[in-house]
């Protein structure tokens, strides 16, 4: 099972909605640029049927070196996660 590259999806797109591939390119990176500046700014952007992207403040935490099992202290740092919608959950699964 291959997954669809950037210019497939774009192509696809196109077919089915009847735009360029131009209008369709833009129109997702002026979507990804929207969802970016979004989350920055407020925390959360939500893409109806799919989910929304969130920003999460990960606290700081203790882990292990792998290679020598040193205890090392990991810093707080802020991570952007994906949470997929239930109308999204439920026509996948």
């Amino acid at each position: 099972m291959t997954k669809m590259s950037k210019s497939q999806i774009l192509a696809t797109l196109s077919d089915t909605s009847g735009l360029s591939k131009k209008d369709v390119k833009n129109f997702m990176d002026k979507l990804a640029e929207l969802a970016y500046a979004e989350v920055k700014k407020n925390g959360e952007f939500v893409l109806p049927g799919f989910g929304k992207l969130v920003k999460i403040n990960r606290a700081a935490r203790s882990g292990r070196n792998p290679a020598t099992g040193a205890t090392i202290q990991i810093p707080a740092k802020v991570v952007v996660k994906f949470r997929v919608a239930k109308a999204a959950k439920d026509a996948l699964l």
